[in-house]
């Protein structure tokens, strides 16, 4: 590894340690954005563009970094600026942060990945070279699958840049405005779960098979070729 890749490691793992060693994760909490929330809003009130930024640069670096926290920013984000602005902001916050550490990823291990297992993962990076916006959906709109994971996995592939930014933006909408409109009515909502009913997962998931539809009826016109 280089000198620049290693400062670049070295970096990273230093703010995420500096992260846990503040107890800063303490302070994604519900409990601790309730509590918060009426001083928030008087911040807001009277700065907006600066309660806004500071918003953005929080979330960009709580999901570049792959810290906890995620969710309770989505409230905040509804908590603070409503159910439809709120959902922008966490969207821009998170498409961002997430493409951060998808360039970050990549420019740390991609070649070497590449290099070691480039045959086996031939297949895969042609499939997203070809369909990548169709399976980041899929992965994106299904709750099951872990954001962080995505954006350090789709990192080491050749999945293009530009199909990963418009996938998870897209991706993460529904999603998004469902914790920005709970969030917009905090004062109901005790835990996360209270929010991701087995209904909205199950809509989530329905969205994420349509995604794929495309791919899989690509796939079964080219078995029924002779």
């Amino acid at each position: 590894m280089s000198r620049r890749k290693i400062i670049v490691s070295a970096i990273v793992v230093g703010l995420i340690v500096l992260f846990f060693a503040l107890d800063l994760d303490k302070q994604f909490t519900i409990a601790s954005l309730k509590a918060n929330r009426q001083t928030l809003l008087e911040l807001y009130a009277s700065h907006r563009l600066a309660t806004v930024g500071g918003f953005l640069a929080i979330y960009i670096a709580q999901t570049a970094l792959s810290l906890p926290g995620a969710t309770i920013l989505s409230l905040a984000a509804g908590a603070l600026f409503g159910a439809v602005m709120g959902t922008v902001y966490a969207v821009t916050g998170a498409t961002l942060g997430a493409t951060a550490a998808f360039l970050v990823t990549r420019y740390l291990f991609h070649e070497t990945v590449q290099r070691k297992f480039g045959q086996r993962l031939a297949g895969i990076n042609r499939e997203l070279e070809t369909s990548g916006l169709n399976y980041l959906l899929f992965l994106r709109l299904v709750p099951l699958f872990p954001f962080f994971l995505i954006n350090l996995g789709a990192g080491l592939t050749r999945l293009p840049l530009r199909t990963f930014v418009i996938g998870t933006a897209i991706g993460i909408i529904p999603g998004g405005f469902v914790y920005c409109n709970a969030g917009a009515s905090l004062a109901t909502i005790e835990q996360a779960g209270d929010v991701a009913s087995p209904r909205v997962i199950g809509a989530f998931a329905l969205l994420g098979l349509f995604s794929l539809l495309p791919v899989l009826s690509a796939k079964a016109k080219a078995r029924q070729k002779p």
